[in-house]
């Protein structure tokens, strides 16, 4: 297609109207040779910009949008006359288009372990591609309605970990030779994403190294991509490729999954994750969102006449006595205790020689702030007299009173009741690295608290304090030890998100028992929203210890299980759709 040379030349300086561009289609006999193209994504279209001979046609078709998707259109030479025959429905998208000229690309120096690449194909794998896409706050793919592979569609292709399987992150290649006779031999990345909870660095890399890699063994000549303006992270990772800014325009249609984009950064943008999730929902229903308290994650939701203040998930349905059995551990234990529910022993920490009785009798324990939250103060798996004094005087700082409890293994598991019904439930596991013989622990833990920290809008990272030290040792390690490659090493002995942890969705196959003793807990506490700390071999078997509720449970912790639907149904049961 010639007309695709030309808007690449234009590209480089200022575009002419489409009148001209299209004269110029004119003079090759190309107008009416090449349709206008839109190529399906399983998300929604990739419009061909420069292939559409007017911006009335371009702008229609923009508007045509299905509910639920979003189409973009790339290599718009002319945007504000397309923008001109729809003003109130179309936008300038501010994301950045990128370019790799592979004659400038240059082959990684060192190699990255532990994970390998290819493409989508099962049904198992799309999947996992979409319950990754979901945790990146992404659209699934159908692939049910991708443009078939032979008519010039799109491939997409994970990064699955060697050990576990997982898919740990993803991506979408798209051949313009294939797709729309491009002469320039080009082609594009799309949905490029990695897991917040993968461990392995260097993923995001590999995947882009990839998809140039095999792009070039076709013969085609460069590689574009489309960036927000403000993810300077990955800008970071794409100069260091070589990528270089192309003038060229992104236009999309005004939706609920692009408002952020089209009306600028509101109060809600210095909200945390757990409140932004929330207040999202929200607006998607048409409740009026009051933001009073950004950094508090603190807002107002007004509908029909219906009132209610929240702190991210702590809300004015649940009262003040509720509050207090939850953050109260010695309370929330009696309460528990009373209804029957399978507890640790637990007392007060007093003096050593109490403290000592307690150790001998059960060996090994655990203690915590009576009062805390985050894992602050935690110190798990204590066995010595010297240890647990050592780790009251830090829980103190925290909360005068500390408890000392038997400590039980097993997996972390919260469950997430929402109305008196269980509406997600996760394996939360502590922090780790993964060795590559070269790196000190002290590095690889920089280095992973860096990225939980980017995945999780600075929520999560992993503390270099006596706890991780203290973990460290008794693995036999330091912050100066090398790591042997592809060993795997807890770094915490708290699975908190807040301290690096991360988690394993296991609402599917939660145990009947466990989802009904979470309930139990909910209703024993009369609180209506809640986040239940439990000790289980499994999540699939009945055997478990409570060790603690939070009446503040971070909802985006369990996504995509509809945490804030159920959330905003149990606020407004009016705003549910089709009420």
């Amino acid at each position: 297609m010639k007309g695709y040379a030309y808007s690449q030349r234009l590209l480089r300086g200022q575009p002419p109207s489409y009148e001209r561009l299209q004269a110029r289609f004119a003079e090759d006999g190309n107008q009416h040779a090449n349709p206008p193209l839109a190529l399906h994504c399983g998300w929604g279209r990739i419009l061909i910009g420069h292939t559409y001979p007017t911006p009335e046609m371009l702008a229609s078709e923009l508007l045509a949008e299905k509910p639920g998707e979003r189409d973009i259109a790339l290599y718009v030479a002319a945007p504000h006359q397309v923008l001109a025959q729809a003003p109130q429905g179309l936008f300038l998208d501010p994301s950045d288009t990128l370019r790799l000229w592979f004659t400038d690309y240059r082959q990684a120096r060192r190699g990255f372990r532990g994970f390998n690449v290819r493409r989508a194909q099962s049904a198992e794998d799309w999947q996992a591609l979409n319950h990754l896409y979901q945790l990146r706050g992404m659209l699934p793919v159908d692939p049910e309605r991708l443009t078939p592979k032979e008519d010039g569609g799109p491939e997409y292709w994970l990064a699955e970990d060697a050990d576990s399987g997982d898919v740990i992150g993803g991506m979408m290649g798209l051949n313009h030779r294939k797709a729309f006779n491009d002469p320039d031999n080009g082609c594009s990345l799309w949905c490029l994403a990695v897991s917040p909870q993968c461990p392995r660095p260097g993923v995001g890399e590999v995947l882009v190294r990839h998809l140039i890699e095999h792009f070039m063994s076709r013969g085609l000549s460069y590689l574009d991509l489309s960036v927000l303006h403000d993810n300077h992270q990955a800008k970071r990772l794409y100069a260091k490729l070589g990528f270089r800014d192309l003038a060229t325009f992104t236009l999309k249609r005004k939706n609920g999954i692009n408002e952020t984009l089209f009306l600028g950064p509101g109060p809600e943008a210095e909200l945390n994750p757990y409140a932004k999730i929330i207040v999202d929902e929200a607006r998607r229903r048409g409740i009026e969102v009051q933001v009073d308290d950004a950094e508090a994650g603190l807002f107002t939701l007004n509908h029909g006449g219906r009132r209610i203040r929240c702190r991210e998930s702590l809300s004015d349905l649940t009262s003040a006595v509720s509050m207090t059995l939850c953050q109260d551990k010695l309370l929330t234990h009696r309460a528990l205790r009373r209804v029957g529910l399978q507890l640790p022993a637990q007392q007060l920490a007093g003096e050593p020689e109490e403290n000592a009785d307690f150790l001998a009798e059960h060996g090994r324990v655990v203690v915590k702030p009576v009062d805390g939250e985050q894992g602050k103060g935690v110190a798990i798996d204590l066995r010595t007299e010297e240890d647990v004094e050592a780790a009251i005087k830090r829980a103190q700082a925290f909360d005068n009173r500390v408890l000392l409890e038997s400590f039980h293994e097993g997996a972390d598991l919260r469950i997430l009741v929402i109305g008196y019904v269980v509406v997600a439930a996760a394996i939360r596991r502590p922090a780790e690295v993964i060795g590559d013989g070269r790196h000190s622990i002290g590095a690889l833990i920089e280095a992973q608290s860096r990225r939980r920290q980017a995945a999780t809008g600075g929520e999560s990272r992993i503390p270099l304090d006596e706890e991780t030290h203290r973990t460290l040792r008794a693995a036999g390690f330091d912050y100066d030890s090398v790591l042997p490659a592809g060993q795997r090493l807890a770094v915490r002995r708290t699975a908190n998100l807040h301290t690096g942890g991360t988690l394993e969705d296991v609402t599917d196959i939660l145990h009947p028992v466990l989802g009904e003793a979470a309930v139990r807990a909910a209703r024993a506490l009369d609180i209506p929203v809640v986040g239940l700390d439990l000790l289980v071999p499994a999540a699939d078997q009945p055997e478990y210890v409570f060790i603690e509720a939070n009446e503040r449970a971070g909802l985006a912790n369990h996504q995509p299980q509809p945490t804030a639907e159920r959330f905003i149904d149990l606020l407004f049961p009016l705003s549910q759709p089709g009420s």
